[in-house]
């Protein structure tokens, strides 16, 4: 991007019941009138069996060259799109996601079909597509100007779309795709350049994530650096060019570390030793003092009270040290301490540090969904709720500012509360609510299968009735995910051999 484009966006982010079916269709072998392939007054807006066997069967039959199986699959195809609609706008709740990811192997004819039909079978009315993920892109091979490379690298298929397809085949089917994005994440790929080593995440023992995180996958970035958001920036430039109907940011926050490093309490803690990251943190210092103290802060990880007073001679002219955000506690008759004065700063530049790591995944997703922003496609962000509590004097070591997203971005809590019942889910979702601004879209995301409790977590069917219940306001809830829906189809796709 241009230094003057760059300059531009940095301006612009700088302002901060009756059911009634309408369709009725003849089958022209039957001559029958179709009846409703989706129940009225329906809690799930499920297709039946016998209706999703039958377009199962027209789709095989089209596949082979049949020309009227075809054109009875399409007619099919659009009664139930219309037909969701309708269930949906009058079933809670009027929208329903599920998240997917593609792998190579659906680049087969009819596989993309196939599962997108799934889809709207379940009831579903959008889609949260996996476009940027473990370091890799959504991109045909032969049109990926990013430094990821593309999912599909398959010889003859390197220009194969595999994202526009799923968006359009979605499309037809009356499903809205969202391009689902990892944002701070940018995968291991990106930490065997040599060219980026200064844009990788650092903290002050001079490590990476990926020697705190247990999935090597995860590489976590500056995200004050320039090169991480002009490479990001570009990505999200080419996903838009194909016209998703939302985009969600996921992994924005840094990496979550175990054990006793679960909680960051102090500033080596933090993922701040990089040269983008202080530079502006020095940035944001007032005056001299405070330019001095969050120096030595930073390099010793606290300040002394000999600290405090060879500052105060240094720089006899300033009085209070200052920096961004700081408010000097009101004058006292007495002066105080040397030893009240030090932990009185010691603590104003830890709060400092700690909003400055913050703030760089705000501005970072302020970047990213500015795109989007500009074509008038919905954003939305994908967080965990407990991922910005305060422990103490210590954080959550992913940082995650997630109540200080805008609310004009969707906000999506992963609530994955695993104790057995409904109980600590439904306290993730009360939570977010309560933090929202008025006029937030929250669309919580569950963890689940229909039918069936998995990994401890109720079924979805009990999960979505306590939702329902406690916060019917709530218009929109997604699950996680088609392969634990499908696990043996999503275990066939992942490995096949493309012809």
């Amino acid at each position: 991007m241009s230094d003057y484009n760059w300059k531009f966006v940095r301006l612009i982010l700088s302002w901060q019941g009756v059911f009634t079916i309408i369709i009725a269709s003849c089958l022209l072998i039957l001559n029958l009138v179709t009846a409703p392939a989706i129940a009225q007054k329906g809690q799930d807006c499920r297709v039946s069996s016998k209706a999703t066997q039958e377009k199962e069967k027209l789709r095989l039959l089209a596949f082979k060259g049949n020309k009227e199986a075809e054109s009875r699959y399409q007619k099919l195809l659009k009664q139930h799109t219309q037909e969701l609609k309708t269930c949906r706008s009058q079933t809670w709740p009027q929208t329903q996601a599920i998240w997917l990811r593609l792998y190579p192997c659906d680049i087969q004819p009819g596989v993309v079909d196939q599962i997108m039909d799934r889809i709207v079978n379940q009831g579903y009315n959008q889609v949260y597509l996996e476009v940027f993920y473990d370091g890799r892109v959504l991109l045909p091979a032969a049109a990926n100007p990013t430094v990821w490379p593309a999912v599909v690298r398959i010889l003859g298929a390197e220009k194969f779309d595999l994202l526009a397809l799923a968006i359009k085949k979605g499309q037809q089917r009356g499903l809205k795709v969202y391009a689902w994005m990892f944002t701070n994440n940018f995968g291991y790929t990106y930490a065997q350049r040599a060219d980026r080593q200064n844009a990788i995440a650092r903290n002050g023992k001079n490590q990476t994530s990926l020697s705190v995180v247990e999935d090597s996958s995860q590489v976590f970035i500056d995200p004050y650096n320039t090169q991480a958001k002009n490479d990001y920036y570009r990505m999200i430039q080419q996903v838009i060019r194909r016209r998703p109907d939302g985009i969600l940011f996921d992994y924005v926050r840094y990496p979550r570390q175990i054990g006793n490093d679960s909680i960051a309490t102090k500033v080596h803690d933090l993922w701040l030793f990089t040269p983008a990251t202080q530079e502006v943190l020095f940035r944001r210092a007032k005056n001299s003092k405070g330019l001095e103290l969050i120096r030595r802060f930073l390099t010793r990880g606290y300040v002394s009270a000999g600290d405090i007073t060879e500052i105060d001679k240094r720089y006899p002219q300033e009085d209070e040290p200052m920096w961004e955000g700081r408010i000097p506690r009101k004058k006292q008759k007495s002066l105080p301490s040397p030893a009240e004065k030090q932990r009185v700063l010691q603590l104003d530049l830890w709060l400092f540090t700690v909003a400055h790591a913050m703030q760089g995944i705000l501005d970072f997703v302020a970047l990213a969904s500015y795109p989007a922003k500009q074509k008038g496609i919905p954003a939305g962000v994908v967080f965990f709720p407990e991922g910005n509590q305060a422990l103490g004097q210590g954080y959550d070591s992913r940082l995650q500012p997630w109540d200080r997203f805008s609310s004009n971005l969707q906000w999506h809590p992963m609530s994955y509360a695993n104790c057995g019942n409904v109980d600590c889910i439904v306290a993730q979702v009360r939570q977010v609510l309560k933090m929202a601004q008025p006029g937030t879209k929250v669309i919580p995301a569950l963890a689940g299968k229909w039918g069936e409790s998995i990994s401890n977590r109720p079924s979805l069917e009990v999960q979505m009735q306590a939702l329902h219940q406690l916060f019917p306001q709530i218009k929109g809830v997604s699950h996680f995910a088609y392969s634990w829906q499908y696990p043996q189809d999503d275990n066939e796709r992942k490995s096949c051999n493309v012809r």
